[in-house]
């Protein structure tokens, strides 16, 4: 049996070339080890942070309108949203000028291409992900730990600043909608108040239930005193005896008194014409007066909410010094290194010595 088909072959020859195997492992592990010490240490600063939800904002929540809970923590939606201010150009330009990263990284900020140099830096050593409890972690990695937690801070405290700004933002939308509501409806409230106002001048019609029951009294007293003038009048001229000057008073008054009774059924005539107009318009106006100050009372909640302080980020941990560097790990990086090469060397090995009896030039050359 041919000791190259079997284990102990594979062995013997191992042996055979154990010290281009040694040798190619020790110049590894020895040049890995310079390369590694050459490398730069870094330092990773991490802070962990949850979002909070938007709801606490609503005035519904803050002032306890129909029983709503207020949740404390954001849903996916949110997380994913302060995800992408956490990546957006606002962000990163910012930290860009606070810390002259384009000085820091030595980049010259004068090259064409320098804003995509520095961007490009920056996010090799910056990080931020989800947990899997759905907490947030974001990572500043470089050479200056103190640096490194500053940035992290920073960027921290940037994210919750724009995730505020833009929850302003939409409460600013709303209440600008509440004032351009606000003002239609004081428009309409004067028309409506300008219609009223016309209506009961023109009907005599001010108060509804005092003026019915003030002018169908008086009515009924002068139609009660005119029957009993006109009975007292038919009366007299019966009598012979009966005073003219008497039956001329009570005439008179018969008179008198059936001028009063026409005005009063003409008065009513028209105060009843005009009731229910001044009714339809008085509705308009009490509903849109009540619609008004719902409005006027939104507006108010909106604007207090707009000025109070929500937070928008809740911190779990904040972003200390690092005191230990995260890369490179040399010890790891050498002993991978040296590894790799090993099993090359003893793939190599093995290949030249299965094919070594080969005369490569009569292949190549052979027509």
């Amino acid at each position: 049996m041919d000791h190259k088909d079997n284990l102990l072959g594979i062995l013997k020859t191992l042996y055979k070339w154990k010290k281009a195997i040694i040798a190619a492992c020790l110049i590894a592990g020895i040049g890995s080890s310079i390369i590694v010490l050459l490398l730069p240490v870094y330092y990773k600063a991490s802070t962990t942070f949850v979002v909070a939800s938007p709801d606490q904002a609503k005035p519904e929540i803050l002032f306890s309108q129909g029983n709503l809970e207020p949740e404390l923590f954001g849903n996916t939606n949110d997380i994913d949203r302060v995800l992408t201010i956490s990546e957006s150009n606002e962000l990163i330009d910012f930290l860009i000028d606070s810390f002259q990263l384009y000085e820091h990284y030595d980049i010259n900020p004068d090259s064409p291409k320098a804003p995509y140099y520095v961007k490009q830096v920056f996010f090799d050593l910056y990080d931020i992900k989800k947990t899997k409890r759905d907490a947030l972690q974001l990572s500043m990695e470089d050479e200056d730990p103190e640096q490194a937690a500053a940035m992290a801070k920073a960027a921290r405290e940037k994210i919750a600043e724009i995730t505020q700004r833009i929850l302003k933002q939409s409460q600013k939308k709303t209440i600008e909608a509440y004032q351009n509501d606000i003002q239609a409806k004081e428009k309409y409230l004067k028309i409506m108040g300008d219609s009223l106002s016309v209506l009961r001048d023109s009907f005599g019609i001010y108060n509804q239930d005092a003026q019915t029951e003030g002018i169908t009294t008086q009515l009924d007293k002068a139609e009660s005193d005119l029957a009993f003038n006109q009975a007292k009048f038919e009366l007299l001229k019966r009598q012979s005896g009966a005073k003219r000057d008497t039956i001329r008073n009570v005439q008179a008054r018969v008179a008198g008194l059936e001028e009063e009774v026409n005005y009063l059924r003409a008065k009513l005539k028209k105060f009843n014409n005009g009731m229910v107009p001044v009714s339809i318009v008085e509705r308009q106006y009490f509903e849109a007066n009540l619609s008004l100050g719902l409005v006027q009372e939104k507006l108010k909640q909106y604007e207090t909410a707009y000025q109070s302080p929500i937070s928008t980020l809740l911190i779990i941990e904040e972003a200390d010094v690092p005191i230990i560097k995260s890369r490179p790990k040399r010890t790891i990086t050498v002993l991978a290194s040296t590894m790799v090469v090993f099993i090359f060397s003893v793939i190599g090995v093995l290949l030249f010595d299965a094919y070594k009896e080969i005369n490569w030039r009569e292949i190549f050359t052979d027509k």
